[in-house]
């Protein structure tokens, strides 16, 4: 793949940032730009769009930008796999637009060695359902293991290499015999304990003061993590070559530093996909005779949920406030929807007397005829609230006073 004769600029320019911007910076602008040219709020802008679109695709994957950076847009072209492989959420026409109409599929260009990462750092990032909705920008301290400055990865105060381990020969690991039994021995691999496993030893006086040999020191330093809105519970945020750092493996680069979210528990809404679910409670009066009651939203606003007379919400319905759900990820401007699950309260027992009760009944719905049997296999029963508690200790009781002998089967002959 060649490099480019001048350096490509296009899809900073499109979301309006430097070369050399941040992540946050290129979210913050594509954010931005977002907002002002969705074909839901400016349906001419549909095709700026797209291409606000392609260009934060590219830019915010690490992976992408570092060959867009390279070789251009041409490069993307010719170096990274299929069309779909990488801009599999945009069809050919933005794609064709930024590569001048060419239309063609990216061919194998291939030939490239990958280049070697040491281990990821994992860390949870705990937000609230607020956080999610809203999108947020978090500061965050993180120490990681970096070659130490002082030393420059030697451990040394001279600069020198470290010599040779002589118990293990500069491997790092010492073998053990141990004898089982006649002809049988066990042979076991042990970190040299001399070295610690470097392979290589510092005299004591010529150690780095600043990592005390160990070739690494500590590095503290503030990271900005966004989240954007509408990402979900175990979703993966990477902050690329911000692990830790090695000395023993020569060409390793750093890992990454992966922040996985961890969404708490909402004391009003539970996250469902892009619905938000919610319960609330109301009276008999308000199920039968309409409602209003106010909702406070993640993002601070009050909804005002009406239910007009006429309109009977039974117990446990499920009644939808459209678009008032979470936003879509990359989509934040489409929403899912609010479900609320509601639970009628009735009165309590003899809440009114006999002749209010009556007068009540004759403005709610007629009562099914009844018809009294006749006969004298017509008998009249009471109905009683059922307390599951007060059964089960009255079946144990009875069961105490049974005679112990109704248990006993017929004895053997």
């Amino acid at each position: 793949m060649a490099a480019r004769g001048g350096v490509d600029s296009k899809l900073y320019e499109t979301l309006g940032v430097t070369r050399g911007a941040s992540e946050s910076e290129i979210k913050r602008a594509y954010h931005k730009l977002a907002k002002e040219f969705h074909p839901d709020k400016n349906p001419a802008a549909g095709d700026r769009f797209k291409e606000i679109s392609f260009a934060y695709d590219v830019l915010s994957d690490q992976k992408k930008r570092d060959i867009y950076d390279r070789y251009g847009l041409k490069g993307l072209q010719e170096g990274a796999g299929s069309r779909e492989d990488l801009f599999g959420g945009f069809g050919g026409d933005i794609f064709s637009e930024f590569f001048g109409g060419s239309g063609m599929f990216f061919g194998g260009g291939g030939g490239h060695s990958r280049t070697r990462k040491g281990e990821d750092t994992l860390k949870a990032l705990k937000v609230s359902l607020e956080d999610l909705y809203n999108g947020k920008s978090f500061k965050i301290k993180h120490t990681r293991n970096a070659v130490c400055g002082e030393c420059i990865g030697s451990g040394t105060q001279s600069g020198k290499s470290a010599k040779p381990c002589q118990d293990c020969r500069g491997a790092g690991v010492k073998m053990q015999y141990r004898q089982l039994g006649p002809g049988l021995v066990q042979q076991i691999q042990t970190v040299c304990h001399k070295c610690s496993g470097q392979g290589n030893v510092i005299a004591d006086k010529d150690k780095c003061k600043t990592c005390e040999g160990k070739k690494v020191a500590q590095d503290a330093k503030e990271i900005e993590v966004h989240v954007d809105k509408g990402m979900t519970h175990g979703m993966k945020i990477t902050m690329s070559g911000e692990g830790d750092e090695e000395v023993a493996t020569p060409g390793v680069q750093p890992g990454d530093l992966i922040f996985v979210i961890q969404q708490e528990a909402h004391s009003l809404f539970e996250r469902q996909g892009d619905n938000l679910i919610m319960k609330h409670t109301l009276t008999l009066s308000e199920s039968l005779c309409g409602f209003q009651f106010v909702i406070r939203h993640l993002d601070g606003r009050d909804l005002v949920i009406t239910r007009t007379p006429g309109h009977v919400v039974p117990s446990d319905s499920i009644q939808i406030v459209e678009n008032e759900g979470m936003p879509q990820y990359k989509r934040p401007f489409d929403k899912g929807h609010l479900l609320i699950r509601f639970k009628v309260e009735f009165p309590q027992n003899h809440f009114k007397d006999e002749q209010t009760l009556k007068l009540l009944e004759t403005l709610l719905p007629a009562r099914p005829e009844f018809v009294m049997p006749t006969g004298d296999n017509v008998e009249e029963v009471d109905l009683n609230d059922h307390h599951p508690t007060d059964y089960n200790a009255t079946q144990e009781s009875d069961d105490d006073d049974e005679p112990h002998g109704a248990r006993v089967g017929c004895a053997q002959q």
